[in-house]
C-alpha cells in the first residue's frame, strides 16, 4: 500500500470510540470500545502489523472524499475506466451508556457504468500483539481473539445473486462484489456481539443510514453560529462532537497517538485521552455557539474529577493534567517497539507521562470554564462550590513554584509566565462567582492572592528589552501561549504592553498566518529535534489580531489558515513547512480555537 498523508483522512465515530478512512477508502485506524482502547486497524501507524479494513475498486481508480452535508457521514468517491462508484462509512451514534457494541457501515454503489469493489478485512488485535483466527460463515464471518471478538454482516437482499462471496487468506478475509449502475450492496462490521453474521436487507441498511443522518441534523440544529463561515465552524462543532466521550461527556485530544510533529522524529505522543485543558478551552467555544448541553457535560466531568482530587491527590493537587476517557489516570507510558511508526517515527508510544505534570494553568482554564458556564446559566451546587474553594486554596499554596508548563516540557520546571497568567484568571473568576452568588469564600485571601500574581507578572514576566511578556521569568524567549492574554481580560487588548508583544509574537514566531509556540533551539524543551507551526497558536493569532483592532490582518490570517485545512475540513496539530498536516490528528484544540477566532472576529466585522 503506498504511504497515506495524515491530511489524506476523513473521520467517523459513534460518540465513544473513531476510526479513519483514507481517501483510499481504507480504514486503517480504529479502537475499541473507547477511543483510549487498544486498536484493532492501524495500518496508519505500522502498514504491515497494524491491520486495515480496505474498500476500493479492484483496478486502476483516482478518488475523491466528502461528508455528506451537516452529518459525520463520509462519502469516498472511485472514478476508474469502466464507471463511478462510492463508498459510504459511518457509525451509528451509541446509547450514553458505555458498550463495547460499535458498528461500521460500509454501503457500496455503483453511480454509473459499472465497478468490481475489492475488500479486505485485517484486523491486528491489541496493537497487533494478539493472534485471531477468522471463521466463514454461510453469512458473512466472524473475527475471534482471546479478548474480542468482530463480525461481518452482509448487506445484500434473499433473492439476489451473491455478488460477494467472502474467502479467507492466512486469518483476513476477502471479498470482491461486482456492481452496475444502481446497485447497492455493503457490509457492518459489529464488535463484541454473541449474535452470528446474518445478512442486513437493503431497507433496514437504509433505515440505519437515515436515522444517522437525521441524528446529526437534529443536533447541529441547536447551533447558533449564522456567521460568515458557517461550513467551516459546523464542520468543526462536528468533529468536537465526535471526540467527545458521551458516557462522561469527556473530551479526548485527539483519536490518534503516535502521529509525529517531525517526521522522522521523536515528538510522537497518545493524545487519546481528555487534557482538562483542551477540554476547558471547548467550554467556551461550545457555548459561543450554542451548544450548552454539552458545555454543561463536561462541566459535571470537571467537578467530579475535582472533588476527587481532593480526596486521591492531596500531594500533587486536585486536578491531574489528563485523564482517561472514563476519569481515571493510569496513564503510564510504554512503547509499541514492534510497530514502525509513521513513516518511520519512533517511539510509537501508548500512554502519557505528561499525567503526571505540574501543571499550574490548568487550574486557571478549568475556572474559567466554570464560570463560563455559571454566566450561561449552569450554576455550581453547593458540592461544586466547595471543590472550586478545595481547588483555590491548593493552588494559592502552590502557585509560585517552577512547573513543566502549558507544552509539556520535559527538560525540567521553569517559572512559566502563562501558569501565572492562568493562576491569576483562577483566583479571578472564583471572586467573580463568590460576589456575584454570595457564596462564602476567602475573599481577602484570593484577593491577595489575584494580585500579588498580577504584580510578578508585571515585574518579572515583562521582559524590557524585548518590550514583551516572555515565556519564563529567567529568560527573553517568547510564547504564542500569552496570544490568550487579551482574551483573559488580563490587560485590556489594546493596553502598550499588550500590542508591543503581539508585535514582537508577530516579528518572532508567525510566518505569514502560521504560528509557531516557541523556538525550541532558543528556549530547550528536553526533546530532540524540531516541530511544525501549532495551528492552535495560529487561530489564536487571528483572535488576538482582532482584538487589538488589526481586522484587516486578522481576516487575512484565518482565511489564509482555512487552506490549510484537509480535503474534509479537518486539522491535525501542525503544519510542516511544506504545509502538510502533522501530528494527531483531527486535533480538538485546533477546532475549538478556529470556532473561538470565527466568532470573535465575526462580531468584530459586523
Amino acid at each position: 500500500m503506498p504511504e497515506t498523508a495524515i491530511a489524506d483522512h476523513g473521520m467517523i465515530g459513534d460518540l465513544q470510540t473513531a476510526a479513519l478512512v483514507t481517501t483510499g477508502g481504507s480504514i486503517d485506524w480504529f479502537c475499541s470500545p473507547r477511543f483510549d482502547s487498544p486498536s484493532i486497524f492501524g495500518a496508519l501507524l505500522d502498514d504491515e502489523r497494524g491491520g486495515r479494513f480496505s474498500v476500493h475498486p479492484a483496478g486502476p481508480y483516482t478518488s475523491r472524499q466528502m461528508y455528506y452535508p451537516d452529518t459525520a457521514v463520509l462519502i469516498t468517491r472511485f472514478s476508474s475506466a469502466d464507471g463511478i462508484g462510492e463508498v459510504v462509512d459511518f457509525m451509528p451514534p451509541a446509547d450514553g451508556a458505555a458498550t463495547a457494541k460499535h458498528r461500521i457501515a460500509r454501503l457500496v454503489r455503483c453511480v454509473r457504468g459499472k465497478i468490481t469493489f475489492d475488500m479486505t478485512v485485517a484486523p491486528r488485535f491489541d496493537y497487533g500483539r494478539r493472534p485471531h483466527e477468522a471463521i466463514l460463515f454461510g453469512h458473512g464471518a466472524v473475527f475471534v481473539s482471546s479478548e474480542m471478538s468482530l463480525t461481518l454482516h452482509p448487506v445484500r437482499e434473499p433473492e439476489d445473486e451473491h455478488l460477494a462471496e467472502p474467502r479467507i487468506e492466512g486469518n483476513d478475509v476477502h471479498l470482491r462484489v461486482g456492481l452496475t449502475a444502481g446497485q447497492v450492496r455493503g457490509v457492518v462490521l459489529e464488535t463484541d456481539t454473541a449474535e452470528p453474521p446474518r445478512e442486513i436487507r437493503l431497507a433496514e441498511f437504509t433505515e440505519l443510514f437515515d436515522d444517522t443522518v437525521g441524528w446529526w441534523r437534529s443536533w447541529l440544529a441547536r447551533s447558533t453560529y449564522r456567521g460568515r463561515w458557517r461550513e467551516v465552524v459546523t464542520r468543526s462543532a462536528i468533529t468536537l462532537k465526535l471526540l467527545t466521550y458521551r458516557p462522561t461527556g469527556g473530551l479526548v485530544a485527539a483519536p490518534t497517538l503516535g502521529l509525529p510533529e517531525e517526521l522522522g522524529g521523536e515528538r510522537n505522543w497518545d493524545y487519546r485521552y481528555t487534557w482538562v485543558r483542551d477540554a476547558s478551552f471547548s467550554v467556551s467555544a461550545l457555548l459561543a455557539i450554542g451548544f450548552t448541553e454539552e458545555a454543561a457535560r463536561f462541566g459535571g466531568w470537571l467537578g467530579d474529577r475535582i472533588r476527587e482530587g481532593g480526596r486521591e491527590r492531596a500531594e500533587g493537587g486536585p486536578l491531574a493534567v489528563l485523564y482517561r476517557v472514563d476519569g481515571t489516570t493510569d496513564l503510564r507510558e510504554e512503547d509499541l517497539s514492534h510497530w514502525s511508526g509513521y513513516r518511520g517515527s519512533t517511539p510509537v508510544r501508548i500512554g502519557n507521562d505528561a499525567a503526571g505534570q505540574l501543571q499550574l494553568d490548568i487550574y486557571g482554564e478549568a475556572l474559567d470554564s466554570v464560570f463560563a458556564a455559571d454566566r450561561a446559566g449552569f450554576e455550581l451546587p453547593h458540592r461544586g462550590w466547595t471543590a472550586v474553594r478545595a481547588a483555590l486554596d491548593w493552588l494559592g499554596e502552590h502557585w509560585d513554584q517552577p512547573e513543566e508548563g502549558i507544552w509539556e516540557t520535559r527538560g525540567g520546571r521553569r517559572s512559566f509566565t502563562y501558569g501565572r497568567l492562568m493562576s491569576w484568571v483562577a483566583f479571578d473568576r472564583g471572586l467573580r462567582m463568590a460576589s456575584t452568588h454570595g457564596r462564602p469564600a476567602p475573599v481577602e485571601d484570593w484577593t491577595w492572592q489575584r494580585d500579588s500574581i498580577y504584580d510578578q507578572i508585571l515585574n518579572q514576566g515583562w521582559h524590557r528589552t524585548r518590550q514583551a511578556f516572555v515565556q519564563h521569568y529567567t529568560g527573553d524567549e517568547l510564547d504564542a501561549s500569552l496570544l490568550r492574554m487579551p482574551r483573559t481580560g488580563f490587560l485590556p487588548s489594546r493596553d502598550p504592553l499588550w500590542l508591543s508583544t503581539l508585535d514582537a509574537i508577530g516579528n518572532d514566531l508567525v510566518t505569514d498566518s502560521l504560528v509557531h509556540r516557541y523556538d525550541p533551539a532558543a528556549s530547550p524543551d528536553g526533546l530532540a529535534g524540531s516541530e511544525g507551526t501549532f495551528s492552535l497558536c495560529s487561530f489564536a493569532y487571528v483572535d488576538a489580531l482582532t482584538r487589538a483592532g488589526r481586522l484587516d490582518e486578522a481576516r487575512s490570517a484565518f482565511e489564509k489558515m482555512l487552506t490549510y485545512a484537509n480535503h474534509a475540513g479537518l486539522y491535525a496539530e501542525e503544519i510542516a513547512p511544506s504545509g502538510e498536516q502533522l501530528g494527531n490528528f483531527p486535533q480538538a484544540f485546533s477546532h475549538l480555537a478556529l470556532i473561538d477566532a470565527a466568532v470573535t472576529l465575526d462580531a468584530a466585522l459586523g
